[in-house]
Parts: C-alpha cells; sequence; structure tokens
C-alpha cells in the first residue's frame, strides 16, 4: 500500500447489523455499510484494509448471529484485532473454557486455579449435581445473562427442563461465595488490575450496584493474562475474570476478548491504547514493505541475505537502521567507522601492510575527514562481517608511502609515472557511480515528516471516533 493511498484512509464504524459484504479469492472483500445522510439511509460502499472487532460475534440471549460476517472478513482475508480467528473462536464459551482447561493442567492449580466446571451438550445427562449451591449457565451469553443460581436438587430439576426447551448446551460450576471480583485486562504491552465490590448484595457482582477500584498488578495475575493471551493464535487484547472468595483463594471464571466492555477511570486511556495499538499493527502490515518502524514500540530490524563479496553494499552494515539524512546546508554526521572491506581483484588493491586501498591517481593513500560520508567504501566489495586481509599486492605496483619517511621522499615518489592499470580505472569509475547512486538513493526528510504527519492523523480519527 503506498504512502499516498496510506493518507487517504478514513475510519468507519458501525455494528454488525449495519454491515453486509461479499468476498472474494483474488479481489479481497468488499463491505456495504448502512449510513444516515440528510435523514435518508443509504448503502456505502468500501474495500477495508482493517478492522477492530469491539462487538459480540455471536449471543444466544440477543438473538444477534453474526458469525457469518466473521467468516467473510476472514475469507476476504482481511487483518484484524484481534484476529478474525479468534473472535469465531471465542463465539462459544465451553469452547474457550477448554482451552483454560488446557492452561490449568499445563501450570498446575496453584499458579492458575481454574474454577470446577462441568459441561452438558443437552438436558439429558442433567440429573444431579454434586453438591448445592451451583450455577448454572445457558447456552452463549455475556453481562450475566442465562446465569442462574440453584439451591437444591428441586430446583435443579426445574432448570433442567428449561434447558430442553432451549434446546442447548449448559454448564454447571460450584457456587462461590466471593468476597470480590477481579479483572486484569491487557491491551497490548498494557496492563491493569480491578476489584469489584456488590454493594446491593447480588450474588452476580456485574448485577446492582457496585464498587470498582484499579489495584496493584501483581507477578501471579500478570501469569494468568499472558498465558490466556497466548491462545487461539495469540489475542492482542484480551481479559481474565477471576473470583475471591470469603476463604482467601481465588477462581479463574472467564477469559474475554477484545470485546469486552473498559471499565474504570481509565476508560479514555484504554481507547488511546488501543488506537495506538491498531495504528501500530497498520504499519507494520500495510506500509510498503512491512518494514516502517512503528512510533509506538520498538522496531524489530528485519534481517536480508548477506552480499556475496563481489557486490557492493549501499548504506551502513546490515543489522543497523538506516541515519536519517541531513537538512539541507547542515553539517553532515559523522559515522562510526567501518572495518576494512576486502573485495574481488577487480576492484581493489591492498596495501602490504593491510591499509586502505590506494588512490588511482597517485601512490599515497586516501584521505577523509571525520564528518565525510564514507561513499567509498562500496569500492571495497566485501560484507563487514568479513576480516580485512593482509595479502601481498595483486599486481606489482610502486609502494605506499611508510609513516616516518621524510617529505622530500615522498615528493621524488609522487614525480615518478604511475604505470597505468585498467584495474584501477574500474576502481575509480565504480566508486564514482556508487557514490551517485548511493545519494540518490537517500531520502529526504519531506518523506519522513509525511509518514509521521499520516501517523498523527490516524491518532487524531481514532481519538475522535471513540469520544463519539
Amino acid at each position: 500500500m503506498s504512502l499516498q493511498t496510506f493518507k487517504a484512509c478514513f475510519v468507519c464504524k458501525a455494528e454488525f447489523s449495519e454491515l453486509n459484504l461479499a468476498a472474494y479469492v483474488t479481489g479481497g472483500c468488499m463491505v456495504d455499510m448502512q449510513v444516515m445522510r440528510n435523514g435518508t439511509k443509504v448503502v456505502r460502499s468500501f474495500k477495508p484494509d482493517f478492522i477492530l472487532v469491539r462487538q459480540h460475534a455471536y449471543s444466544m440471549a440477543l438473538g444477534e448471529d453474526y458469525r457469518s460476517l466473521v467468516i467473510g472478513l476472514q475469507y476476504g482475508g482481511l487483518p484484524a484485532v484481534n484476529s478474525l480467528y479468534s473472535v469465531y473462536n471465542f463465539c462459544s464459551k465451553p469452547w474457550v473454557f477448554s482451552q483454560l482447561i488446557k492452561i490449568f493442567h499445563s501450570l498446575g492449580p496453584e499458579k492458575f486455579p481454574l474454577v470446577e466446571q462441568t459441561f452438558f451438550p443437552n438436558h439429558k445427562p442433567m440429573l444431579t449435581a454434586p453438591h448445592f449451591p451451583v450455577v448454572v449457565k445457558l447456552g452463549h451469553a455475556h453481562a450475566g445473562m442465562g446465569k442462574i443460581k440453584v439451591e437444591n436438587q428441586h430446583d435443579y430439576q426445574d432448570v433442567t427442563s428449561m434447558v430442553a426447551m432451549a434446546k442447548t448446551y449448559a454448564t454447571t460450576e460450584a457456587f462461590i461465595d466471593s468476597k470480590y471480583d477481579i479483572r486484569i485486562q491487557k491491551i497490548g504491552s498494557n496492563y491493569k488490575a480491578y476489584m469489584r465490590t456488590s454493594i446491593s448484595g447480588n450474588w452476580k457482582a456485574n448485577t446492582g450496584s457496585a464498587m470498582l477500584e484499579q489495584v496493584a498488578m501483581t507477578e501471579r495475575y500478570r501469569l494468568w493474562v499472558d498465558s490466556c493471551s497466548e491462545m487461539f493464535g495469540g489475542l492482542d487484547i484480551c481479559a481474565v475474570k477471576a473470583v475471591h472468595s470469603k476463604d482467601g483463594r481465588d477462581y479463574i471464571i472467564e477469559v474475554m476478548d477484545s470485546s469486552m466492555p473498559l471499565i474504570g477511570e481509565h476508560v479514555e486511556e484504554d481507547k488511546q491504547l488501543m488506537a495506538d495499538l491498531v495504528i501500530s499493527k497498520m504499519s507494520q502490515l500495510l506500509m510498503p514493505g512491512g518494514t516502517v518502524p512503528s512510533p509506538l514500540r520498538p522496531w524489530a530490524p528485519q534481517t536480508k541475505p548477506a552480499k556475496s563479496p563481489g557486490q557492493a553494499q549501499l548504506g551502513p552494515p546490515l543489522g543497523q537502521p538506516q541515519p536519517r539524512p541531513p537538512t539541507q546546508g547542515g553539517p553532515r554526521p559523522a559515522q562510526s567507522p567501518q572495518p576494512p572491506r576486502s573485495g574481488s581483484p577487480s576492484q581493489q588493491r591492498l596495501s602490504p601492510q593491510g591499509q586502505q586501498p590506494l588512490s588511482p591517481q597517485s601512490g599515497s593513500p586516501q584521505q577523509r575527514s571525520p564528518g565525510s560520508p564514507q561513499l567509498s567504501r562500496a569500492s571495497g566489495g566485501s560484507s563487514p562481517n568479513q576480516a580485512p586481509k593482509s595479502s601481498a599486492p595483486l599486481t606489482s605496483q610502486p609502494r605506499p608511502p611508510v609513516q616516518g619517511r621524510s617529505a622530500s621522499q615522498q615528493g621524488e615518489e609522487a614525480k615518478k609515472p604511475a604505470s597505468p592499470h585498467p584495474h584501477l580505472n574500474k576502481s575509480q569509475s565504480l566508486t564514482n557511480s556508487l557514490s551517485t547512486s548511493d545519494t540518490s538513493q537517500r531520502g529526504t526528510p519531506s518523506e519522513d515528516e509525511a509518514k509521521a504527519e499520516t501517523i498523527r492523523n490516524l491518532r487524531k480519527s481514532f481519538a475522535s471516533l471513540f469520544s463519539d
């Protein structure tokens, strides 16, 4: 995606109910969105480049099932936060709980205290519970819906009949007399932990009045959310819900994905963190070559294949970031000294002491000022990882000046005519051509400023979007 296209991008906000789409094998995904224009509902068609999913794709309680749209977006190959693969997997809570069971068996009950739960595919196996009270959860729902507290066997049989009418699966877990609820959330690399205490006395802490406060982020909490963020290929945004019982024990009951609600006093900060996360992902995926460093997190330089000894390399050694070009008319920054470069016989000639290559014009070594760019190093032709070779000259040529000789001796040698050598002429022309190409390939400050302005515009768009 070119920089010009990246400048012209826009942000659209819509619910699943307002969307429709068509996905193609080679054409990507075309989305139709219903918008209001002058009081009239019209359809706007566009081809999205990135998606931030902040809505549940499936809920039995509300009768909403948008899994087909998630399939279409995945079919079109659209990148998203969280990934569309994980969004589809989160459309079934028992399916997600099975991933928590794997973590439980991996870390053990001490590090990952998962609540005891039983799954029933239908009402037929639901004869009785091992102990009461229990909490029965019907199907896939959110925000405390579809959850029933059962005190005895008679009530349990009544709930079983409701499961038969619902024609869905159900789970049962032991009721925990909680002191408060715990929520640990992770947005990118930012962590927060909250404690919620019910004031109204309801056994559901998210129902009625409750007091919410932020607590310290412990290593135990960090282990929980980091372990859960690795499921389904990785979750950039997730949260773990747990219950702290009155006997002082913790029980993990659920994990949420990017559709989690934001709570606490730092809602605006969390929105900005999500916007920065999206911009960072877009910068990595949609900019040319995918190698543009993000301003939000450290950039890991990509490794490139090493060049052969006969090839010339422009710019700094591999694995180091490109230096920012100096402003026009300003002083050029001094670069760190590079190891001598050894190349093919047709490109350079070394002195017997392993010094710098001789200049084609005279028998003295080339002098370089400390602040001058190292453009001539391309004539060496070797990779920076190779050590300089201290071998004899390739052809019989005048010896280079030795340190300590008098000026008269050096002048007499300079007057002697240097024997013409075709290799030296090739080295000089190669040096001149590479110097010209290196200068032409350097970027201008205006390109960097344009990219920075693009990132700032996207941040403003996301900030205004979340504020609405």
